[in-house]
């Protein structure tokens, strides 16, 4: 595996040397700019691998995207690689359906540390609940960034992220699943504790969670890639583009319906994504919101 590769891949070209919270920043965007967070395989009939090795030739080789278990992992072996001192940790997801965190740790999201200073790096959460800059880890602290205002909030050694966001306009609200619409301005995104993880401890859950008739990532097959201005996020057949705050305040939310034959173009031109198998593109329980 070569790192100069990754970099090449996120489209990162700035220097390595400083290992400070402006060069952690631009990694992260460039990678959530670059890698999608994306299930598609699950829906191609074909594994979604965690094996460092697997992971880089299929982000870095292959072009193609992932979801936290891999996404993450990999985001972790760069940092690690050009010296910054990071920590894996495992979190659990709002349901917003039972509202309630899921009862298994099911999220890999990643600590690092910077002159003594604790921050949360995530690259692979879909959709607008994604952090565009590492988050101090410091409770009850507002930390606004483009997507939303986004607060970590502890309570007995569990740590609960969540998000405030902005009020959204919705031309062709009509012709979409309204579930796909987050309801409240104020949303829970997961908890976590600070206890260190390996890719080991997620094993289990990512075997369930490929092939269980219960798991939202059998029932949706999903895409999310952000730009400088918003995020693309494909759910099945409806294709949506969010801009952050196009007028003061206000995203715009954009909605279309796309025909299984349209699929196919819009992953390779919108997300960037070549697919070696056909895709059963798949809706079937609304989890997350654009």
């Amino acid at each position: 595996m070569d790192i100069e590769a990754y970099f090449e891949r996120i489209g990162y070209q700035n220097s390595r040397n400083k290992l400070d919270l402006q060069t952690l920043t631009e990694i992260l965007q460039h990678q959530i700019r670059a890698i999608p967070f994306e299930n598609l395989n699950i829906h191609c009939g074909k594994p979604m691998e965690t094996s460092l090795e697997a992971i880089f030739h299929h982000i870095v080789r292959k072009k193609r995207g992932g979801w936290c278990l891999q996404v993450n992992h990999l985001l972790y072996w760069a940092l690690t690689m050009i010296g910054f001192e990071v920590t894996m940790l495992g979190g659990c997801v709002y349901c917003p359906p039972t509202c309630k965190y899921s009862n298994t740790m099911i999220h890999l999201l990643l600590q690092a540390t910077i002159s003594g200073k604790k921050y949360i790096v995530d690259s692979a959460f879909p959709f607008s609940c994604q952090m565009w800059e590492p988050l101090e880890l410091t409770s009850g602290k507002d930390q606004p960034q483009v997507p939303a205002i986004f607060c970590l909030t502890e309570e007995n050694g569990t740590w609960y992220l969540e998000q405030t966001k902005r009020q959204e306009y919705v031309p062709n609200k009509e012709f979409v699943d309204s579930n796909f619409l987050e309801k409240n301005k104020h949303r829970k995104i997961y908890s976590f504790t600070l206890e260190p993880r390996t890719i080991e401890n997620f094993q289990s859950m990512s075997a369930h969670h490929q092939v269980s008739q219960t798991s939202v990532m059998t029932n949706t097959s999903l895409c999310s890639l952000h730009t400088r201005e918003g995020v693309h996020g494909l759910m099945g057949t409806t294709l949506a583009q969010k801009k952050f705050n196009y007028k003061d305040k206000v995203d715009l939310v954009e909605f279309k319906i796309l025909k299984e034959e349209e699929i196919e173009e819009v992953l390779k031109h919108v997300f960037g994504i070549h697919l070696e198998a056909k895709l059963v593109p798949k809706c079937d329980n609304v989890f997350f919101t654009i």
